[in-house]
């Protein structure tokens, strides 16, 4: 329980109306897009980097844990308060500072939805790539804590790959710049780097300096059915290695179309083995030429059907069955989502081992994912009221896991650790790498106030003495 001097040092320092200290108000802080929950001692909303810092000051002072947070999309348990304390939420800290066409960057606060970001720039007739699932929602702050990816991976890269500076509230309230406007930075060590993707432990990141790309003028669609998974993935390294390179291609396996099927007729055989969908974008002449070349590679390794289309409306109904998919699920009762990787050339071995897992223990599980940058969400259905089931959906998790590692891959490729993977850390990485990494939380955050318990198993939060 917080003591109610933390809470007064916060009222103090931040005001009352964006203190939030009744249980209604803190329950809608604590949870995210899991099946995970606690309850957190207070939420605190600031506006300002200063008013964050302040946050920070008071809770390193005060050994009080503090837990960043967005808009609670994450997918692994990454801003549940586990040790209750802080709910550090920066969704007022919502502006777009700054668009500047000519150096091609934005400036944000990380509140900042995604989406708000894309269509802000693409006025401008700039673009912004990365494009997770819930880019109508999710924060940038959000995106940058889990370096986040989306469809458009493999042409375009992650999160990462598009942050150019950063400003980081430090754990003992320091506040800290990083990278800066231009492209070619190689002064000093990467700390942008160090915080892209660390899931709020290291730092609070405060604002961004982000590169924006000029906007494709035009996008076309390929869609191909398959008898087999192995044929989806033999098609794509076609594609890749005619020379085109394509902004997305997606995969669902034969339970996922079942599953989109059985909610409305989107024209996909039920028997099908699996379904690629295929996007090209440039000039109208390049959209024709590289939506010929990637049907023609997908005719060529066995495609049952092929359809094309070069405008916005054609597509949409090509990629109707594909968005399509969560609703769908839901359909079918409880899920757990789960996002590894593997190699490309490993995608089959992989659907397979997770198919006959499933079977083995008496479950189903439907695979869709980014196949072009090996980016597989298997997702078990499940009954969350029955706990013997429940058990087998745990055991089959972590078979998963398993096979994903043994196949050259990860345990998370977009969704992050949080508390949902920490058991599988250790088996993830190298070890000599994981122990840097806790010495790298251990020196930035000495209290281990920031995000406590998420990641890493060894947890180093030692709260204040009672009375202190």
């Amino acid at each position: 329980m917080l003591q109610q001097s933390v809470t007064d040092a916060l009222l103090s320092a931040i005001g009352s109306d964006r203190v939030l200290t009744s249980r209604l108000e803190r329950m809608t802080y604590s949870y995210d897009a899991t099946w995970l929950e606690a309850l957190p001692d207070v939420v605190v909303l600031p506006r300002t980097t200063a008013e964050v810092a302040a946050v920070m000051q008071i809770a390193s002072r005060t050994r009080t844990p503090v837990v960043p947070r967005g808009a609670g999309t994450g997918l692994s348990g990454g801003t549940i308060p586990l040790m209750g304390g802080i709910v550090l939420s920066l969704t007022r800290m919502k502006a777009i500072i700054e668009i500047d066409p000519e150096d091609s960057v934005a400036v944000v606060q990380p509140g900042v939805v995604n989406m708000e970001l894309q269509r802000a720039a693409q006025r401008l007739g700039l673009f912004f790539p990365p494009d997770p699932a819930s880019w109508e929602t999710a924060t940038i702050g959000g995106n940058l804590a889990e370096n986040a990816g989306g469809p458009r991976c493999l042409k375009y890269g992650v999160m990462k790959d598009y942050v150019l500076g950063l400003e980081v509230v430090l754990p003992d309230g320091q506040i800290m710049r990083t990278g800066g406007r231009t492209i070619k930075n190689v002064a000093g060590y990467d700390l942008t780097g160090l915080f892209v993707g660390s899931e709020g432990t290291l730092g609070v990141i405060t604002e961004a300096i982000l590169k924006l790309l000029p906007q494709p003028p035009r996008r076309g669609t390929v869609l191909a059915i398959f008898e087999s998974v192995d044929g989806a993935c033999a098609a794509v390294n076609r594609v890749l290695g005619s020379g085109v390179l394509p902004l997305t291609t997606e995969l669902m396996d034969n339970h996922t179309i079942q599953a989109v099927q059985h909610t409305r007729d989107y024209g996909l055989p039920s028997d099908a083995g699996a379904v690629l969908l295929i996007d090209v974008e440039g000039s109208e002449e390049a959209i024709r030429h590289e939506s010929g070349v990637v049907a023609q590679a997908c005719r060529s390794a066995g495609a049952l059907d092929v359809h094309s289309a070069t405008d916005p409306a054609q597509s949409a109904l090509l990629w109707a069955g594909r968005r399509a998919v969560s609703a769908s699920l839901a359909n079918l009762g409880d899920k757990l989502g789960e996002d590894i990787a593997v190699p490309r050339s490993q995608i089959p071995a992989m659907v397979r081992r997770v198919h006959d897992a499933s079977e083995r223990l008496g479950l189903r599980t439907v695979v869709f994912g980014h196949i072009g940058d090996g980016n597989l969400h298997p997702n078990i259905i499940c009954d969350r009221s029955n706990a013997e089931e429940m058990e087998r959906v745990e055991t089959l998790a972590a078979e998963i896991f398993d096979a994903a590692l043994s196949l050259g891959g990860t345990i998370t490729g977009e969704h992050g650790v949080g508390i949902s993977k920490r058991p599988f850390i250790r088996k993830a990485l190298d070890p000599v790498a994981y122990q840097q990494m806790l010495t790298m939380k251990r020196i930035l955050d000495p209290l281990g106030i920031l995000n406590p318990g998420k990641i890493f198993e060894e947890t180093i939060f030692q709260p204040a003495p009672t009375g202190s």
